[in-house]
């Protein structure tokens, strides 16, 4: 008897793994549907929402006078501004216009388009002409000045300067691009994005976050930022995304930077680990020699949080030509 049923006792067990992992994904992912739901509610939307080109993105419009549009990194969204105080600081002078990039914050990214620097840029081409905003300086930060970067090369009627903050401008080999880009892939990203990506991304984040500020102290500004929005998988996804391009982006965009004309400032902190200067901003600054470089000592990649000030003044230098 034993005999007998003993063949199908390895095939019985497998099926009872496979369906205690799918019970344990479905749950997995239902809760961090829940998850979502919640940090919705306690951070809901501080602007308005305008649709573009298929987009419904999260826009704050603050401020009068001439225009600076803010363009976020990879892995935040416009809610980094607010917290480092660089909005509130450029609202003083300016209106200030702060979008949510597709995929983070409250912006949605539809499926179907590859979100490059240049695919971004084509889109915030059409929100500025849906705000009547003629030309701007564009402040990019990390992700976000490889979008303004394309903004400024693809559609330079609408720039009027920009100031780029710890930007990645040149292609060059890190270990980190494959295993984050993992939660991109078809189908079995969405599965990743639901179940592992947010329990990884709680676990690791506060040592990403020190990363970002070393070598100086993480900022108690910081606290302001709503990190529960940045956990849910929709924002992971995206992230996982543009972590896979931005080696090709910035190889496709590095290609062309002698075609910029308009002012130009390039800050830094000295201590960026992720965006080395030497690689990235020094090395742009010699292909630009026009561009104002400004190295920021004893800072790192999150330098705004330290220097708002610094950022308004490099905004006002670049308008001034």
């Amino acid at each position: 008897m034993m005999h007998r049923n003993s063949p199908a006792t390895p095939k019985r067990s497998r099926t009872i793994r496979i369906a205690a992992i799918g019970v344990a994904a479905a749950g997995t992912a239902l809760f961090h549907h829940l998850a979502s739901w919640r940090a919705e509610a306690r951070h809901p939307p501080q602007g308005r929402f305008i649709d573009v080109d298929g987009v419904r993105l999260h826009v704050v419009d603050r401020g009068a006078g001439n225009t600076v549009l803010l363009l976020h990194g990879n892995g935040v969204s416009l809610d980094d501004f607010i917290a480092s105080g660089v909005l509130d600081r450029l609202a003083m002078t300016y209106r200030v216009i702060a979008i949510d990039r597709p995929g983070f914050g409250h912006s949605s990214r539809p499926r179907g388009r590859v979100w490059t620097p240049a695919a971004q840029a084509a889109l915030f081409a059409k929100v500025m002409d849906a705000l009547d905003v003629d030309s701007a300086v564009v402040v990019g930060h990390s992700w976000g000045a490889m979008v303004a970067l394309a903004l400024a090369l693809d559609h330079p009627e609408k720039v009027a300067g920009l100031v780029l903050m710890s930007g990645y401008y040149y292609p060059t080999v890190r270990g980190d691009v494959a295993p984050a880009g993992l939660a991109a892939l078809p189908l079995a990203g969405d599965v990743i994005a639901h179940t592992v990506s947010p329990l990884i991304a709680a676990a690791t984040g506060p040592a990403v976050v020190a990363a970002s500020f070393a070598p100086a102290p993480v900022s108690p500004k910081f606290d302001r930022f709503p990190k529960a929005l940045a956990l849910r998988p929709s924002p992971l996804r995206a992230a996982s995304a543009e972590a896979a391009m931005m080696v090709p982006a910035a190889a496709s965009l590095s290609r062309r930077y002698n075609e910029l004309a308009m002012p130009i400032a390039i800050l830094a902190g000295t201590g960026d680990g992720i965006a080395w200067p030497s690689r990235h901003a020094e090395r742009l600054a010699q292909v630009l020699p026009a561009a104002i470089l400004h190295l920021i000592e004893g800072q790192g990649h999150l330098f705004h949080y330290a220097e708002p000030g610094t950022v308004a003044d490099a905004v006002r230098a670049v308008e001034r030509g």
